[in-house]
């Protein structure tokens, strides 16, 4: 049994403690005596008057818990796995008289995103060092003799020139994507006149793809405005068509499809391509993530579709992408439209 005094102290200071969005425990003689709405959550409604070591069931936790000396608040003791399997806490514990208060606050998405960070910034590494590596040992031969033989010399210099332009498009998403997510707080609210612009996409991919230019077909109703950032919509559309372009089956149709829907805007475009097994879909938007390591290194960066979400986000928007293999897929985008101006 908790003395009553403790029970009475703990009823005091029970709304403060609901208070706190972070789940907090008071403990004393090892029980728990108050536990806020968010440690019920994440511990269980049985976790009154029980030993903390049961209710916190993790060992880096009970050795703490269970130490006598006072608790270092400064130094937090890492718990991964509390809760579920993937979730991380960092657990202070503050002595306060005869009580001590055990504070855990979630990390999850804060290692989730410095995890993304590392992997961003190794595979990024990766992506310029190996064009890089193929430049310097092109230029190498070349300095050793081989620039003597004028076919050599020039096969060799074409691939140095492919290398470095490979590398100044990864160069030029990297800035691109750097600076759309460096706006994505601050929503566009410009008209787009995205028939129009549909319309220019296509005739500048047609002009720099006449292998399958001809194959591109729109299919436009009549659109509102949408409210966005026009060089970027240029840019979504020339990585959603290009992608079809590249996948897509030559002779193939690539249809791209806009309509109004509701409030807003809706633009699909499908191939006919091998398609994508569905396991693979939840991770297209993925910096650098690829289905076909080997079919896409020569010509992508990997940085695509993470683009094209970033720039649906900051529009406010929605992205969709459905395929079926053997039959081929669609990228679906809903962007808002822009609210007519009435004028009295």
């Amino acid at each position: 049994m908790l003395p009553a005094e403790a029970l009475s102290d703990v009823t005091r200071i029970h709304d403060v403690l609901e208070t706190v969005p972070q789940p907090m425990l008071i403990m004393a003689e090892g029980r728990v005596l108050a536990a806020n709405r968010a440690a019920r959550e994440l511990l269980g409604q049985h976790i009154l008057g029980e030993d903390i070591r049961l209710a916190i069931r993790h060992p880096a936790a009970a050795e703490q818990l269970r130490d006598p000396a006072p608790a270092n608040p400064d130094v937090p003791v890492h718990l991964v796995g509390l809760g579920t399997r993937d979730q991380r806490w960092e657990m202070r514990i503050r002595d306060a008289g005869d009580w001590r208060v055990v504070h855990l606050t979630d990390r999850t998405e804060s290692h989730a995103a410095e995890r993304m960070r590392v992997n961003f910034v190794a595979n990024a590494s990766h992506e310029l060092r190996t064009p890089l590596a193929s430049i310097l040992g092109y230029v190498e031969t070349l300095r050793e003799g081989a620039a003597e033989d004028p076919a050599t010399a020039e096969r060799f210099l074409k691939t140095v020139h492919d290398e470095a332009q490979r590398m100044q498009r990864l160069v030029d998403d990297l800035i691109s994507l750097s600076r759309i997510e460096a706006d994505q707080y601050s929503a566009p609210d410009m008209a787009v006149d995205l028939a129009a612009l549909i319309d220019e996409v296509r005739r500048e991919l047609t002009a720099g793809q006449s292998q399958r230019g001809a194959d591109l077909v729109t299919e436009l109703e009549a659109l509102p405005a949408v409210r966005g950032d026009r060089a970027q919509l240029s840019q979504l559309l020339h990585n959603i068509v290009g992608n079809a372009m590249k996948y897509g089956r030559a002779g193939t149709p690539i249809t791209i499809r806009a309509q109004p829907a509701g409030g807003m805007v809706r633009i699909a475009v499908s191939d006919h391509s091998e398609g994508i097994p569905a396991t693979h879909i939840p991770r297209l938007t993925e910096r650098f993530y690829r289905v076909d390591e080997g079919r896409s290194r020569v010509s992508g960066t990997g940085l695509g579709l993470a683009i094209v979400k970033h720039i649906v986000e900051r529009h406010r928007g929605q992205l969709d992408i459905a395929s079926t293999v053997g039959e081929g897929t669609t990228v679906t985008v809903l962007l808002p439209a822009k609210p007519a101006v009435i004028k009295w």
